[in-house]
C-alpha cells in the first residue's frame, strides 16, 4: 500500500460534537482533506505547536513528552494514519534510538501533536484517504510553507464574549499575556490573531 504526506490544514471547532474540534490534514499533491475529530486539549497542545510565538509557563503533556525523548535521545521520525474503523482514526509513531526503530500504537491527535514537536512527516495510506478524504472549499493561501501551518488555525467564534475586536491594541496585549499565563490557549490564538490583523 502507498504512503501519501499530509500537511496540517487547520483547526476548527466541530459543529456536530460539543467540546470537540476538526483537525484538518491535506494531501501534499493533491487536493483532498481528512477531517479528524480531536479533544479540546489535544487541539489546543497541537494550536501551540504550530504558534511558534505563544510559549506556555509550564511543559504540556507533549512537550513533556519531547524533553524526555530528547534527553534518551529518542527520535520521532514519522507518523502513519494506518487504519480507520468505525469513524476512528489509528495512529503508529515511528521512532528511532541508536539506530533501533520501534513502532508505537498512538491515538492520532497525540501522534500529530509529537510530529509537530519533533518536526516529523505525518503520512496516512491511500487506501484511507480515498474511503474517509473529502474535498473542501477552504481559502488558499499562497504564503511561505512555514508560515502558512501558523496562520491557517481557524477556532469558529461560538460566543460573542469572545470578540476582542472593540480592544485596544494594548489591552489586546494584556489580554494575551494574560491568556498564556492562564493556560487558555485558544483564547490566546484568538487574541493572537486580532493583534496580528491590526499590525
Amino acid at each position: 500500500m502507498s504512503l501519501v504526506r499530509l500537511n496540517i490544514k487547520g483547526i476548527s471547532y466541530s459543529q456536530t460534537q460539543n467540546g470537540a474540534y476538526a483537525l484538518i490534514l491535506t494531501e501534499v499533491d493533491g487536493e483532498r482533506k481528512l477531517p479528524i475529530v480531536i479533544g479540546a486539549f489535544e487541539a489546543q497542545s497541537i494550536a501551540i505547536a504550530l504558534e511558534k510565538e505563544i510559549k506556555p509557563p509550564r511543559p504540556l503533556t507533549h512537550d513533556l513528552f519531547k524533553s524526555f525523548a530528547d534527553r534518551f535521545q529518542i527520535i520521532v521520525k514519522q507518523v502513519i494514519i494506518h487504519k480507520l474503523v468505525d469513524g476512528v482514526f489509528y495512529s503508529s509513531i515511528i521512532c528511532e534510538r541508536d539506530k533501533i526503530e520501534e513502532i508505537i500504537d498512538a491515538r492520532t491527535s497525540d501522534a500529530i501533536a509529537l510530529a509537530l514537536r519533533f518536526n516529523a512527516p505525518i503520512f496516512t495510506y491511500k487506501n484511507i484517504l480515498d474511503k474517509a478524504g473529502i474535498y473542501l472549499n477552504l481559502p488558499a493561501k499562497e504564503d511561505d510553507p512555514e508560515d502558512m501551518l501558523n496562520e491557517d488555525i481557524v477556532f469558529e467564534e461560538q460566543d460573542p464574549t469572545t470578540n476582542h475586536s472593540h480592544l485596544t491594541l494594548q489591552e489586546l496585549n494584556e489580554a494575551l499575556s494574560e491568556a498564556v499565563a492562564n493556560e487558555d490557549y485558544e483564547a490566546a490564538v484568538k487574541i493572537r490573531d486580532e493583534i496580528s490583523k491590526r499590525e
